[in-house]
This record gives C-alpha cells, structure tokens and sequence, in this order.
C-alpha cells in the first residue's frame, strides 16, 4: 500500500489544481475563458497521467515488501543517514559561509560517502569544479545574486 501513496498524491494534487483553474477570473478582453483553457490542460493531463501511475501500482503492489526490505539492508542505511546529515550540515553552513564554499564541502562530501576513499582525488575535483562552474554560472553569467 505504500506504492499507492505517491499516484494517490498527485491524483489529489491533479484535482485541487483543476478546482483552482476553474476559479479562475474571466478574461475581460477576448475568451472570456481564456485563461483557464492551458492550465486546464495541464490538470487533466497531470489527473491521466496519475490514475495510469495508480493503476501501474495497484497492479505491482505485491513487489512491495522486498522493495522495502532492500531499502534496510547493505549499504542503503548508511547511504540514506550520510545524505540526510549532510543535507543538515549544508543548510547550516550556506548562509554562513556562502554558497562556493559550503556546496565543495556538501558535494565533496557526498561523493566521498557514496565513491570511498579510494577515489579521493576525483572528489575533490569534481567537488570543486562543478561548484565553481554552479557558482560562475549563477553568479556570473545569470547576474543571481548567492550568499
């Protein structure tokens, strides 16, 4: 039953989002409904596409357990607690110390839980390299302001 919670959600999410475009104000010049014709659309498609998700569950449901139990054996545990921590740790970290620095720490990190040790120089350098190219590109190119 955990497989439906998800298509579940999103068939809720589909039909509150339709309830919201039907609320939406008339247009004064043109279409008088207008504005409501594209989100409209994209309800109904989102509504489909998450009854097809909930049938599709329905049908694997039985799978459930060993999926689960997978997630608490081997490495998983550790994997998902590292990540968990160090998400914490970066949120902390980011208006402190800005955001270049603590995303190399955060990435590096990460990488070094899920590659090891052995592959430390390959850490590093991603790490640094893809927070710089992040920050360059934000900060740089896209004129965002980052702390």
């Amino acid at each position: 039953m955990i497989r439906l919670l998800m298509p579940v959600f999103f068939i809720l999410l589909a039909v509150a989002y339709l309830v919201f475009t039907f609320q939406l104000p008339e247009s004064q010049i043109g279409n008088p409904n207008g504005p409501r014709y594209f989100p409209a659309l994209i309800g109904f498609f989102l509504l489909l596409i998450s009854i097809i998700y909930c049938i599709q569950e329905w049908k694997q449901r039985k799978e459930e357990l060993e999926e689960v139990k997978q997630l608490f054996t081997g490495r998983t545990p550790y994997l998902i607690g590292s990540t968990l921590v160090l998400i914490l740790i970066y949120t902390f970290l980011f208006e402190r110390i800005g955001f270049l620095y603590s995303t190399i720490l955060f990435l590096g990190g990460l990488l070094f839980v899920v590659n090891g040790r052995k592959k430390w120089l390959i850490n590093i350098v991603v790490a640094v390299i893809f927070s710089f190219v992040s920050w360059y590109s934000f900060s740089e190119l896209l004129q965002v302001s980052l702390p």
